[in-house]
C-alpha cells in the first residue's frame, strides 16, 4: 500500500495536503504537483510504499527539484518509484544498455505492499526482473542531505525504517501533526 503526501513550508508553519498518485507518470509531473502546492516555499512530497521504501522529493520555488529514495531495488520494482529513479539519480547514462530498463521489471506484488523476499535474486532464471534488480542495488540513492537544512541529517535520513520513516521526518519537521490529519 502507497501513502502520498504533501508538505508545503508557510509563513505560518507547515501545511499537509493528501495526494493522488493515479494520474502522475514521469518527475515532471511530480514536480509540478509539488509546484502547485506552493510557488515560493519549499514543498516536500513524501511518498511511502509500506515496509518497503520512502522517498522524498523536494522543490524550493523553480529550482531543479532533489530527490532521496531510500532503496533503489524496492522502488524499482514499484510504478510510483520508478518515476523518482532518474537515470542521473542511479548514476548511469541515458540510454545505458548494460542497465536493465526500469520498465522491464517484474512488479512481483509488491505494488500491493507485500515485501520483497529474500529469495527474488537475480538467480532466479525465468524472472524478467533479475537482471534489473542485480543492476539496481538495495541501497539509498539521491541527495541524503536533502533534509538538512530542516533538520533531518544526512545519518538520520539514511538511519530511517521504511515502516516509519515519514513520521519521523514529519515529526523533527514540526509537521508531525499535519502529517497525521491526511494519512
Amino acid at each position: 500500500m502507497y501513502f502520498a503526501a504533501l508538505l508545503a513550508r508557510t509563513e505560518d508553519g507547515w501545511e499537509a495536503s493528501d495526494t493522488e498518485l493515479d494520474d502522475v507518470e514521469t518527475l515532471s509531473d511530480l514536480t509540478d504537483l509539488a509546484r502547485e502546492a506552493s510557488d515560493e516555499d519549499t514543498v516536500l512530497l513524501l511518498i511511502e510504499q509500506e515496509d518497503a521504501w520512502f522517498g522524498v522529493l523536494r522543490v524550493d520555488g523553480e529550482e531543479d527539484p532533489r530527490i532521496y529514495v531510500s532503496d533503489a531495488a524496492a522502488a524499482a520494482r514499484s510504478s510510483y518509484g520508478e518515476i523518482l529513479l532518474t537515470d542521473e539519480l542511479l548514476g548511469r547514462e541515458p540510454g545505458d544498455d548494460d542497465v536493465a530498463d526500469l520498465d522491464s521489471l517484474d512488479l512481483d506484488g509488491t505494488e500491493d505492499g507485500e515485501p520483497d523476499s529474500d529469495t527474488d535474486t537475480a538467480d532466479d532464471d525465468d524472472d524478467d526482473g533479475a537482471t534489473g534488480e542485480a543492476a539496481v542495488s538495495h541501497s539509498p540513492v539521491g541527495d541524503s542531505q536533502i533534509l538538512d537544512d530542516l533538520g533531518v541529517g544526512e545519518k538520520e535520513l539514511r538511519a530511517l525504517d521504511a515502516d516509519d520513516a515519514l513520521s519521523s521526518i514529519a515529526e523533527a519537521l514540526g509537521a508531525a501533526e499535519v502529517l497525521e490529519t491526511v494519512r
